[in-house]
Parts: structure tokens; C-alpha cells; sequence
């Protein structure tokens, strides 16, 4: 009796509650690792911004990862030692030489269940909330062991170092877009996120790494106006003409004086005809140059992202694409930026265009050669590369290494292309197939 009073006494009582205690801080500790890696800084964010200054100093932790991660298996491993260590002592002093493993069995259940699973399975269910709760104990902690953890970070840094391993500590382990880009794609694998709404974001975040020689409609394909032409001639042109502005030349095309559009066509010549002083006959000696606007031209490496902002703050929706040597190369519309977020846009005047994609009697792909290869990827998901190559006939012709005949066939990326039809050194349908 004397000896069983002589275990359960105040130290005994003593050495147990701080196992307990220590047992609770290694949950608090793995718990709020789990909580505060997990968490999306987007959610947290919107905390924040409704006044959660858990939220806020959530977010200011975690700027850091290492650090803060450094801190908390600092304080995790060091609870778990200790008590531990402890437990050991209580368990020889209860049951002799064999208490140490009996100390072990019993601390490695106690700290799976409750300063791991438990506090892990809490944190990942309620990410946010627990991080916001978690976030001003982290703080302190992550400046008690402000010095012992960035000792530890310069020695793990030198040791990587003797293996060739170059940490950035301050870079982000995934740009913002590219994990905005992943849960797209892991929403639309899953059925969260629609097809569509999946490609309009994945368009506007994409404007700012794209080039408009990318989109831009090519300077062979461009309809213009010649200066020189009879008063008649331009404006049944104009009238047939599926587009309301239109580049006039003099002499040669390269040499562009500016630009129509429709309305400023039609109202001088019906001024003329009909206006003051005006006769039937008067508006055959119009002069088109007193009509038009001057050209906007913008180098073909613009990105999409400040042309469009350009064409907002100048109020206009047409511009000529040069080259570096001044040479037009072709023109871009606002709604061809507006296209690569939406998709396709058409109205009463296109309703007669052949789409740039349709399915063949066999079940493959007609495809337009002047397509470009991120239009054909969205409109069928595939994953083309367009590193060498903006359009479908470009990509062709650049694994080719020489422009293709009808009817050539060529396998490369897991896919058949067939050429189906040729206009002198263009490629302007192609045929293809998944392999």
C-alpha cells in the first residue's frame, strides 16, 4: 500500500498533466501546420477583407512557408520528445525495465490518434476557420524560434548546396495563374466547372503572355481599299464588304493612307448627292482621301492585355500590325481580343462564313489551314503545341521542314494530318485525326 502511494504521488500527478499538456500543443502544432498550408489564400483573403484579423495574420504567416513551417515542426517535434521522454520516466518508475516500451506503445497511440489524425482531420474539414484561430499562436511561436529556425535554414540551405540543390525561399511554388489554371482543370475533370467558363477564364489570364501577331488576321487575307479606284467602284465595295472599316492604299498596299469606315462613306457621299447644293451626279468626283482616319499601327509584339487597353483608352477598334522593319504584317480588331476570352463571335454578316472546323464524313476533323492551334485546342481539347507555330498550316509546315502537297499525310504529337487542299504555297484545309 505504502509502495502504490509512494508511485501515485504529486509527481507522479505532476509529470502526467504535462504529458497531457504537451500532448495537447503537439495537436495545436500539427493542426495548424495542416490548417495553415492547406487553407486558400483567395478564401482567407475574402476573411480578411470582412474584418477577420485572424484571416489577415493568417495571410501574413504565410508569405513564408519555410519559415513557418520550420517553426511549427520545431515546436511539434520538441513537445514530442519531451513528452516522450517523460512518459518513459513515469512508465520505468511504474513498471521498471520493461515501462520503456510500454512508453512507447502507449505514446505512439496517443500522439497518432490525438496530436495527429485527430487535429490533421479538423484542420484539412475547416481549413480556413482553423487557420484563422490557429494564426495568432503561430505568430508567437513563429518569433520565439525566430533565430533557432533561420540557423536551421542556412544550415539546410548549405547542405542542399553540396548536392547541386538551389532553393528559392521567396519564390512561390506555383504562380498564381497556373493554380488558378489547375483547379479549372481539376474542376472541369470533376464536373464543377463547364467547358465554357473553364475557357473564358483561362482566355483573360492568358491576354497578358499572348502577342496580337498571334490573333491578328493576316495581311493576305486583309480586304482593302484602292484610292485610285472610281467613286463607284468604292462604294460597291464598301457595300459588299462584310466589314465597316476598311484600309485604304495609294499605289501599293504596303503603303497605307488610312483607314474608311462605312458611315464616314456613306454620309459624305450622301452630302454630296443630296446635301446642299448638292447634285445626282456630284458625288461621282468624291475623293475617298477626305474621308478617311488616320492609320493606327501597333508592332506585332504588343501583347493582348495592353492592346486591348489601348483601343479603350483611344476609343477605337481597328488597328494595323507592323513588323520591326515597318512592314505591314496585318490588322487586329478589339473583337478579335474579345474572341480569345469568349469564343467566336459572329452576327448577321457572317452567318454565311464557313466555320474554321467541322467534323467529316468519317468522323475526323476539316480543319481551316489559317486556324490557329490554341482555337483548334479549345474547341476540342486537345493540347497541340503552339511554341513554333501560331496557326494549324504553320504547324505543319515547321515539323514538315517543307510545304506539303495534297494529299500528303504526316503523323507527329499523336495525331494524322492530311493535307486537303493547297493555294500556292499555303495550306488551306487540312484533315485531321487522334491517333
Amino acid at each position: 500500500m505504502d509502495a502504490t502511494f509512494a508511485i501515485f504521488d504529486l509527481a507522479f500527478w505532476l509529470t502526467a498533466g504535462a504529458i497531457l499538456l504537451l500532448l495537447v500543443l503537439s495537436g495545436l502544432f500539427s493542426g495548424s501546420e495542416t490548417a495553415l498550408t492547406a487553407a486558400s489564400r483567395g478564401k482567407l483573403r475574402a476573411r480578411a477583407d470582412k474584418g477577420d484579423t485572424g484571416a489577415e495574420r493568417a495571410l501574413a504567416i504565410t508569405e513564408d512557408n519555410e519559415r513557418l513551417i520550420g517553426s511549427v515542426l520545431l515546436g511539434n517535434n520538441l513537445v514530442n520528445i519531451l513528452a516522450t521522454s517523460l512518459a518513459t520516466a513515469l512508465f520505468t518508475r511504474m513498471f521498471g525495465d520493461s515501462g520503456v516500451a510500454l512508453a512507447t506503445l502507449v505514446m505512439t497511440l496517443l500522439v497518432l490518434v490525438f496530436a495527429e489524425v485527430l487535429p490533421k482531420t479538423y484542420a484539412i474539414t475547416n481549413a480556413e476557420v482553423a487557420a484563422s484561430r490557429v494564426a495568432p499562436v503561430i505568430t508567437i511561436v513563429i518569433r520565439l524560434f525566430s533565430p533557432v529556425v533561420s540557423a536551421v535554414r542556412v544550415f539546410v540551405r548549405l547542405v542542399l548546396r553540396i548536392f547541386g540543390v538551389k532553393t528559392d525561399p521567396d519564390g512561390q511554388i506555383l504562380a498564381v495563374r497556373e493554380e488558378i489554371a489547375g483547379a479549372l482543370y481539376l474542376g472541369h475533370s470533376e464536373g464543377v466547372v463547364e467547358k465554357e467558363d473553364r475557357d473564358r477564364i483561362l482566355g483573360a489570364l492568358d491576354l497578358g503572355e499572348r502577342a496580337v501577331e498571334e490573333i491578328m488576321r493576316h495581311r493576305s487575307q486583309i480586304e482593302m481599299i484602292d484610292a485610285g479606284l472610281e467613286p463607284v467602284a468604292i462604294l460597291d465595295q464598301c457595300l459588299k464588304s462584310p466589314h465597316t472599316r476598311l484600309p485604304v492604299y495609294e499605289g501599293d498596299p504596303d503603303n497605307i493612307i488610312g483607314i474608311v469606315h462605312a458611315k464616314d462613306l456613306l454620309r459624305a457621299m450622301h452630302r454630296l448627292a443630296l446635301g446642299e447644293g448638292g447634285s445626282a451626279s456630284a458625288w461621282r468626283r468624291f475623293d475617298i482621301k477626305s474621308v478617311v482616319r488616320k492609320p493606327y499601327f501597333v508592332p506585332e509584339t504588343t501583347t493582348l492585355d495592353d492592346q486591348m487597353r489601348q483601343f479603350l483608352r483611344m476609343r477605337t477598334h481597328f488597328a494595323l500590325v507592323v513588323d520591326e522593319y515597318g512592314s505591314l504584317q496585318g490588322l487586329i480588331t478589339l473583337e478579335d481580343i474579345l474572341e480569345e476570352i469568349v469564343g467566336e463571335i459572329t452576327d448577321e454578316f457572317d452567318t454565311d462564313a464557313e466555320h474554321p472546323i467541322r467534323r467529316s464524313d468519317d468522323n475526323q476533323f476539316l480543319v481551316d489551314g489559317a486556324m490557329t492551334i490554341r482555337d483548334l485546342n479549345r474547341a476540342t481539347d486537345w493540347s497541340l503545341p503552339d511554341d513554333e507555330a501560331n496557326t494549324i498550316a504553320g504547324l505543319v509546315i515547321h515539323e514538315a521542314q517543307m510545304i506539303p502537297k495534297v494529299n500528303q499525310v504526316f503523323n507527329f504529337h499523336g495525331f494524322r494530318f492530311e493535307v486537303m487542299a493547297r493555294k500556292a504555297n499555303r495550306i488551306t484545309r487540312l484533315k485531321i485525326s487522334k491517333l
